[in-house]
């Protein structure tokens, strides 16, 4: 008995969170949790790097060509030449590549703000499951407990000629099960709260947090989803920037000239004196090459986009449909599950008593009580299937006006 109320004692301490050692933990709040995920996350960090080397392509693609400076001495008259040369950039080779880039920057955006949006999801989702475990490991230090109670009731009524020693052999194998499970229990919750440290970018070798919140049925937002999708806004922005790098590529069969214009000076012989001004034109000769493998490639990745775009919408609209209806699911059986609670538990208690007063068999209170576990865990699961569906929903249907 001494053993079991230690072990009991251990398993109170793990399910609390306070191991040895640990004098201050700081409580946190679900949007504690997330704020700290933004802000300190490495896969958001990622996304933003990929998004600023996106922004700085649509920037490469604006700048204006350098003009080149050349100088040359010959032994002809006049000695010396300096020519600058004046790339142009056409409107009709500059609009499809600058869109091009636009485009894929828009799309870097869409998927940035999903990965903010997915960073969001894991943090609230892994709260919820560090609560339901905190939860599992009351139900389970509670129940052990209730088995330590129901030892000692069949050991006072064995005692007194009312019970059996088969009532204290089976009180006692009770209670070393749900003393095991008890403390199987505590150590997820533990794993669960470390899970929550690691999300904030805290170490995760011990606890330094309390989670503040409780678990609750989620309220589904009633209001329609409005926008698209940002996976599909991506691969929407992705299409459209291939459609353009192929206008652009196309194109570019003929590249666009450059203008020339210079000075020349230094004829000994007086003939020529001063700068003398020149200009000209250099045009490229698509002899060789007629940009032929670039736009086959172009054209290659714009079917590929618009392939990803068929595929983003098919996959978008069957994992909402799926994921709606498992979260409709969840909240009816949540529901259900809250109803049968209280039965469960006052069932328990009359079996209890009957047990007392001699007129319930101790094979009866443990079915009770298993029974009325298994109401309450599965209570506490559906509840947080139906947070975790909830936010899947949420994130699916994200679009960059609701963000």
């Amino acid at each position: 008995m001494h053993r079991f109320r230690f072990l009991h004692a251990a398993v109170a301490l793990l399910a609390a969170g306070w191991p040895v050692g640990v004098r201050a933990q700081r409580p946190v709040t679900r949007q504690d949790v997330v704020n700290a995920a933004l802000a300190q996350g490495t896969r958001l960090a990622l996304g933003r790097a990929d998004s600023a080397a996106i922004r700085a392509d649509e920037r490469v693609a604006r700048a204006l060509p350098n003009p080149a400076l050349s100088a040359a001495y010959t032994k002809s008259l006049p000695r010396y030449h300096a020519v600058l040369d004046l790339p142009l950039d056409w409107p009709w080779l500059r609009a499809p590549r600058v869109g091009a880039a636009a485009a894929a920057s828009a799309a870097a955006g869409y998927r940035l703000a999903f990965e903010r949006a997915a960073v969001r999801f894991d943090a609230e989702t892994t709260y919820a499951r560090a609560l339901a475990a905190a939860a599992h490991a009351r139900l389970s230090r509670r129940t052990a407990e209730d088995a330590d109670s129901l030892l000692r009731m069949a050991t006072l009524r064995r005692d007194a000629g009312d019970a059996s020693e088969l009532d204290v052999r089976l009180a006692t194998i009770n209670l070393g099960q749900l003393t095991n499970q008890a403390a199987d229990d505590s150590l997820a919750t533990l794993v669960a709260l470390l899970d929550v440290q690691q999300v904030m970018g805290l170490p995760s070798d011990h606890p330094l947090v309390t989670l503040s919140d409780s678990l609750a049925l989620p309220v589904p937002d009633s209001a329609p989803s409005t926008g698209e999708p940002l996976l599909l806004a991506a691969a929407g922005a992705s299409l459209h920037s291939a459609e353009r790098a192929l206008r652009f590529e196309r194109t570019s069969a003929l590249p666009a000239p450059s203008l020339q214009v210079g000075v020349e000076n230094g004829d000994p012989t007086g003939a020529e004196p001063g700068l003398l001004p020149t200009i000209g034109v250099a045009f490229s000769l698509p002899l060789f090459n007629q940009n032929g493998g670039a736009i086959a490639r172009a054209s290659a990745m714009r079917d590929r986009a618009a392939a990803e775009l068929t595929l983003a919408r098919r996959e978008s609209d069957a994992a909402i449909a799926q994921t709606r209806r498992a979260l409709a699911l969840a909240l009816a059986k949540a529901r259900r599950d809250a109803r049968l609670v209280g039965d469960a538990e006052s069932v328990t208690a009359m079996f209890l008593v009957a047990y007392a007063e001699g007129t319930a068999s101790l094979p009866e209170v443990l079915e009770a009580q298993r029974n009325a576990r298994q109401v309450l865990a599965r209570y506490v699961d559906d509840l947080v299937a139906a947070v975790v569906a909830d936010g899947a929903v949420r994130l699916l249907t994200a679009s960059a006006g609701s963000l």
